[in-house]
């Protein structure tokens, strides 16, 4: 069955209207009409089933016929902070990182970082990312997408860092501290930041800086990871420890 998102205010009075994007991918895409039946996300972990009853130029118009669904959401929330890569290598990680259940994403402009992006740009490639990270929570049947916020610097997001999250730099020059070492008696981390460098990795200073407010550098192990491989690599090891991936 077709799944779409909408905003948590289009769903009411047992009815739900789909606009903008949506409407035109059931439109145009997916070819749906007065009868048929889809998936309806609020976004939140709201789940509803639907049928459509009609349309115009500007609206898809359905009726709520049941709600619930699987709460497929992980009990882990991991913020990714990627420094910006070249290319289209962020695309790939915002879609891996949605499939294997990130929370938010924020890109990071980095001492080596070598895209430069002015304000203009920044902001298309955020709604960019945006539309990625909702078409890939759709294929993999996620209740809720990733967030991606605006390109922010080092500062901005140190100083941002809640005091309770448990924040990770994996670093090449780090050789005792594992993610395996850190444990947690059973316990499972209410939220994750991971923070990993552009091509050529973070500074010294930048390090340094991030262990100012608590980061804690750690090991990969013995081999250096591609920035588009570092960051799946570890939400990986992070679900399957402490969230639910592999199963219960």
């Amino acid at each position: 069955m077709a799944r779409v998102f909408v905003a948590s205010t289009q769903i009411k009075g047992g009815q739900a209207f789909i606009c903008g994007e949506e409407m035109h991918h059931i439109n145009r895409v997916l070819r749906l009409g007065e009868g048929d039946e889809l998936t309806v996300l609020d976004g939140l972990g709201g789940v509803f089933e639907a049928r459509i009853t009609g349309k115009n130029k500007d609206t898809v118009f359905c009726e709520i016929i049941d709600q619930g669904g699987p709460d497929n959401e992980p009990p882990l929330k991991v913020t990714l902070v990627q420094g910006l890569p070249k290319a289209d290598k962020m695309d790939l990680i915002v879609q891996k990182g949605t499939e294997l259940g990130l929370s938010r994403v924020i890109p990071l402009k980095c001492e080596r970082s070598v895209v430069r992006l002015d304000e203009k740009k920044a902001a298309q490639r955020q709604e960019r990312w945006q539309r990625i990270a909702l078409e890939a929570a759709k294929q993999s049947r996620r209740a809720k997408y990733p967030v991606i916020e605006s390109v922010s610097n080092w500062e901005e997001v140190l100083t941002a860092l809640p005091e309770d999250a448990l924040a990770l730099i994996p670093w090449e020059e780090e050789y005792n501290t594992g993610i395996k070492s850190l444990g947690n008696n059973g316990t499972l981390f209410g939220e994750i930041y991971v923070f990993i460098g552009p091509e050529g990795g973070f500074t010294e200073t930048e390090v340094s800086r991030a262990q100012e407010f608590g980061v804690i550098p750690v090991s990969l192990g013995p081999r250096i990871l591609r920035t588009e491989t570092a960051g799946l690599a570890v939400l990986t090891m992070l679900m399957y420890e402490y969230g639910d991936l592999g199963g219960t």
